[in-house]
């Protein structure tokens, strides 16, 4: 695979990294002109104490202008255009968003509709409709895993057309990414699992996708190498908190990585579970990464066998032949689904058919997979796969994946 001969690469997230970061957040904002900010969330991180957490660390230096926490799992533009009536109402300046991905990409759904007007974030769908600076935006991650605090682009829901919008705009990058261990610390075995595979996924497509590029690719590898010597610890001693920054600062070099390269058909085929069967975004990546590897042997093997030096490290890279790395690669990430489904008591789904709902049922019926294969085609990650994918040939990957069974390319 050739390296472009012109890339475009954008980095200029302000990022506070480490234990008692929360506390610089009021200097940060009144730098930003800002004093009276809305807090984004959900009702999972404020029953964790999360909120309170910040809002402590914080102290007196900033007066709450609002609290807007019914943020769905799966949001979509109905949740934004009502929270933007909230921030109007209250006479907000700023946001703080404290979650995981649908928070953080909510939130800046919610800074483009008050910060560019109109009532519904659907009147800003597409590229190049952002197309000037917003309101002051603080991300604090509490999940390590989707990289949205490094990223330009908001994936948002319309559940009337069951499809995931995009909105990329250079605009839409927060101000300030707050990067804190102890807002991951009660995380759950099961979704450190799923949440750290998302960003292996965003660092593994970053690496082997059509816009790959030299700086992408450097924030990339030492994304996956952190994952791959700090996750499966992780699970089994949840305070960890030096494992959880490193962590945490994965997450946010794949989101850069990933931000300025893109993603291919493992988000293709995510997206669209995820729209049609409402799967986990984290779990979807860490079903679908070993079929997008093997799915693109034929046309990216090199950028993929590259990738077995940052897991496995330096000694398996020099003992292995070149020709056998890709497949290695495969079998790792494989590997360590099958280790992530042990340490979490089976909770860690490693095949679609495992994935179920909280009342047990499955997600992802058999019968639905040829429309899942056919609403592909909405999705524009498949454009930067190096790989062509068309339903016919997705259906057998989501076979595969539904089983569990390897695919054979």
């Amino acid at each position: 695979m050739l390296l472009p001969s012109f890339y475009d690469f954008c980095c200029r997230v302000r990022t506070l990294s480490g234990i008692d970061t929360l506390e610089q957040i009021p200097r940060q904002l009144a730098r930003l002109r800002a004093a009276h900010p809305m807090i984004v969330s959900d009702k999972g991180v404020g029953a964790a104490g999360l909120i309170d957490k910040v809002v402590q660390a914080m102290g007196d230096g900033l007066k709450i202008g609002a609290v807007y926490d019914q943020v769905p799992v799966d949001s979509d533009y109905k949740v934004v255009d009502d929270a933007a009536k909230v921030y109007r109402r209250n006479g907000c300046d700023a946001i703080i968003a404290i979650g995981g991905g649908s928070v953080i990409d909510t939130a800046k759904g919610i800074n483009i509709v008050v910060s560019l007007g109109g009532d519904s974030l659907l009147a800003y769908e597409g590229f190049g409709a952002v197309n000037r600076r917003l309101r002051p935006l603080v991300v604090v991650p509490t999940t390590a895993g989707t990289g949205s605090e490094m990223t330009l682009v908001a994936v948002i829901a319309d559940p009337d057309r069951k499809i995931k919008m995009l909105f990329p705009s250079y605009f839409i990058l927060p101000d300030l990414a707050v990067i804190d261990p102890r807002m991951t610390q009660t995380l759950p075995d099961f979704l450190t699992a799923s949440t750290a595979m998302d960003a292996m996924t965003h660092a593994c497509e970053a690496y082997f996708c059509l816009e790959k590029n030299p700086l992408s690719d450097s924030f990339a590898l030492r994304a996956i190498r952190l994952i791959s010597q700090h996750l499966l610890e992780v699970v089994k001693n949840p305070g960890d908190l030096n494992g959880r920054l490193a962590l945490a600062n994965a997450s946010a070099m794949a989101g850069i990585a990933f931000s300025n390269s893109m993603v291919g058909m493992v988000h293709n085929l995510g997206h669209t579970v995820g729209a049609l069967c409402h799967v986990p975004h984290g779990v979807a990546m860490s079903i679908f990464l070993p079929y997008g590897l093997a799915y693109n042997l034929g046309k990216a093997a090199d950028p993929i066998g590259e990738l077995l030096f940052p897991l496995a490290g330096p000694e398996v890279f020099a003992a292995t032949p070149k020709k056998e790395r890709p497949a290695k690669v495969i079998a790792h990430i494989r590997r360590m689904n099958e280790d992530l489904h042990a340490a979490t008591g089976g909770k860690h789904p490693r095949c679609l058919k495992e994935v179920t709902g909280r009342d047990g049922s499955q997600l992802v019926p058999r019968s639905l997979l040829p429309a899942i294969a056919e609403a592909t085609l909405l999705d524009g990650a498949r454009l930067t796969n190096p790989e062509e994918m068309l339903p016919a040939d997705a259906l057998p990957v989501l076979e595969h994946a539904w089983e569990g069974t390897p695919l054979g390319r």
